[in-house]
């Protein structure tokens, strides 16, 4: 049996093969950076008004720690910690828990009593 003869193709390109027709590679997906975090611009001293807003405002939190005192006062986090000792030296705030990573502080009972 002799071998069967092509038919004659087009010019237009129509009867190319479907790899030939794909045009060129598929982009290569390129790999994100990552989640961008914006930076925090927390103030590494205190000014008069945050001092302020340490001593009116934070006795009065039910749950006192470095990162709230940091997040709500936007004051670095070693800020906060010295912050909350010279609370606690004076007896504004009570020790609940002491931990190497963690400090807990609670308000004075007497003193939300008081008012």
């Amino acid at each position: 049996m002799p071998p069967k003869k092509q038919q004659a193709t087009s010019k237009t390109g129509k009867d190319k093969p479907a790899k030939a027709k794909s045009g060129g590679k598929a982009k290569k997906k390129k790999w994100s950076k990552g989640k961008t975090r914006d930076k925090l611009n927390n103030a590494p001293m205190f000014d008069k008004t945050t001092y302020g807003k340490l001593y009116d405002e934070v006795p009065k939190y039910k749950l006192i720690t470095p990162s709230i005192v940091s997040e709500r006062l936007k004051v670095r986090g070693s800020l906060a910690r010295f912050g909350l000792e010279e609370l606690h030296a004076k007896g504004m705030i009570k020790l609940v828990d002491k931990h190497a990573n963690q400090v807990i502080y609670t308000r004075n009972s007497n003193e939300v009593d008081a008012e």
